[in-house]
Parts: C-alpha cells; structure tokens; sequence
C-alpha cells in the first residue's frame, strides 16, 4: 500500500523522532512512502523508510527533482507550491498526518474529500469533522490506515 506522510517542514525534535520511527514502521511492513519531498517530517519519514528498505516517494512543490531529501528514491518535480498537496494525497491509499501546520491542515481537508483512511499523531483536531483516527504511536498509526484501507 501507498501511505501519504503528512506533516511540517520544520519540527522538534521529537516529532522527528515519531516521523522517523513512522518511516520505520512503514518501510518494515512494505508500504511506500509518499511525502512532500523535502525536510521536517518529510526527510525523518523518508530516512526511517529508507533504513528499513522501503520505498519512498517525494512530490516536490519546485521545479528541480535535486531539491528533494536524500533520502528520497522517487522525485517528482510539480513547480506547484503548496497546490502539490492536492497530489500528495492523491498518490497514497491512506494518510497519516504528524503535527503540521496550515498546509497539513489542507491536506487533511483533501484527504478526507477523497475518502482516504486518515490517522494523526499530534496533529490538527476538527471539530465537528470525522475520519480522523488520532492515535498516540506510530503502530497505532499505521494498523489504524492498514485496517481502514
């Protein structure tokens, strides 16, 4: 399964470490990785894949595919900005948001407009809005989109 990692650019240390033990988790039960392609939890989601052999998926908001982590194997330029999101999400059966700001917000918006299995770690709550499955472990995180996909 593809699953989109969602989440800030720039993060604590902490909210790294749960990006990065994400990627892990994913990468150890054969899911690909798709992101945004750049730092925060991007690159921590992408280098706990990468670590454990799985495969990761960057969609740029720029125009060159070398701005991408490298810890990405997959780098597709858009020259989008923020509008890239939409395809973010798009490009994975489920999504699992960790922290984040305005930007997750909207890929929150877009994942549940079309349907996706969404889990968060510390991240945006909706009020009056459902689907998102808020966990408090990237196991939980992952069994939450794997049973829901």
């Amino acid at each position: 399964m593809r699953v989109s990692v969602i989440g800030g650019g720039r993060v604590t240390d902490e909210e790294a470490t749960t990006a990065e033990t994400l990627g892990r988790e994913l990468g150890d039960r054969g899911h690909e990785v798709v992101c945004g392609g750049l730092g925060g939890v991007m690159e921590a989601v992408c280098r706990g894949a990468s670590e454990a052999g799985g495969h990761t998926i960057g969609i740029l908001p720029t125009e060159r595919r070398a701005d991408a982590n490298e810890h990405v194997d997959t780098a597709i330029a858009t020259g989008m900005g923020n509008a890239r999101n939409v395809l973010v999400v798009m490009n994975g059966d489920a999504v699992i948001a960790v922290d984040g700001g305005t930007g997750t917000l909207s890929e929150l918006g877009h994942a549940l407009d079309f349907g996706r299995p969404v889990a968060g770690l510390g991240t945006h709550r909706i009020d009056g809005v459902d689907g998102i499955d808020h966990v408090e472990t990237p196991e939980e995180a992952v069994e939450s989109v794997e049973r829901r996909a």
